[in-house]
């Protein structure tokens, strides 16, 4: 399947980062979001990773103008009917993601794709919601998309041997490494790094050692490059907390079970860098 338009729902940090890939790599980007707001934060944060790009030398300042060039944003999802592929990247929430896929099920034809970028959530659930459901896909990028190399593939009970064909050759054509899962809670990225996230918030809570000392054992001790306290304040600590809770949830295991000093964290509004303060202050 020769994939050249591409549907992008949610203009935020993996939306904007997901859309700018795409662009980069010759396809024709349509980002969706709710609010014209939304829509120039995100532009405008793709604006400026060119740039950075451009300054590097890693990118022409024409691949750059050919890059925006590329891209057009709605607040419409009926104008995203003609992609070939719908990557939905919108809040890590259950009710959320069920509106869209179902309402997107409504607009595009049988023969488009429709990815989540969902880090959590599975995607047999999301299939079910859909008429069509062999289509449904998994499609998890890393952040920050482009620098990140993985792309985690993961496949719905019910998706195709054509449909996870076409996304791992369209995560190679933009020069990514696809892995592919199976559905399970966290998948294979999050079921690993999450329990390790939160295992080094119990630490701080513990007072085992100050956020800056866990992160320098887990860098220079096992060559991580950034630490887990200062990953959670990139990710978002809210992001965290709902793959620790569906974890918990899927698994019925108290391993599982959220830091309390994160859930607090959420509580205060202290998200990470998004909010300005997390385990660190920006």
């Amino acid at each position: 399947m020769d994939i050249t338009q591409v549907g992008v729902v949610g203009a935020g940090t993996m939306g904007n980062g997901i859309a700018q890939v795409m662009a980069r790599h010759g396809r024709h980007v349509i980002l969706a979001d709710v609010s014209d707001a939304a829509l120039e934060k995100g532009l405008a944060t793709i604006r400026q990773s060119l740039a950075r790009l451009v300054k590097k030398g890693a990118l022409s300042e024409t691949d750059a103008e050919g890059t925006l060039a590329r891209l057009a944003v709605t607040t419409r999802l009926t104008d995203l009917a003609a992609c070939d592929i719908v990557v939905e990247a919108a809040t890590e929430n259950a009710d959320i993601k069920e509106r869209l896929f179902r309402e997107l099920c409504g607009i595009v034809p049988a023969r488009t794709i429709l990815a989540s970028n969902t880090s959590s959530i599975s995607l047999t659930r999301i299939a079910a919601w859909c008429s069509h459901p062999e289509r449904v896909i998994g499609m998890h990028f890393m952040n920050p998309v482009p620098v990140m190399q993985l792309v985690e593939i993961i496949r719905a009970l019910q998706t195709s041997d054509a449909t996870w064909q076409a996304v791992d050759e369209l995560a190679r054509a933009l020069s990514k490494t696809p892995v592919t899962a199976k559905d399970a809670p966290g998948f294979v990225s999050n079921r690993i790094l999450m329990p390790m996230i939160n295992e080094a918030v119990f630490a701080l809570s513990e007072g085992l050692a100050s956020a800056e000392d866990i992160d320098t054992v887990m860098k220079l001790g096992m060559n991580h490059p950034i630490g887990p306290l200062a990953l959670a304040d990139l990710i978002g600590l809210d992001t965290c907390l709902s793959i620790m809770d569906i974890l918990h949830t899927e698994f019925r295991d108290s391993k599982y079970r959220a830091c309390p000093l994160l859930v607090q964290m959420v509580t205060a509004g202290r998200l990470g860098r998004k909010s300005g303060q997390g385990f660190y202050v920006y």
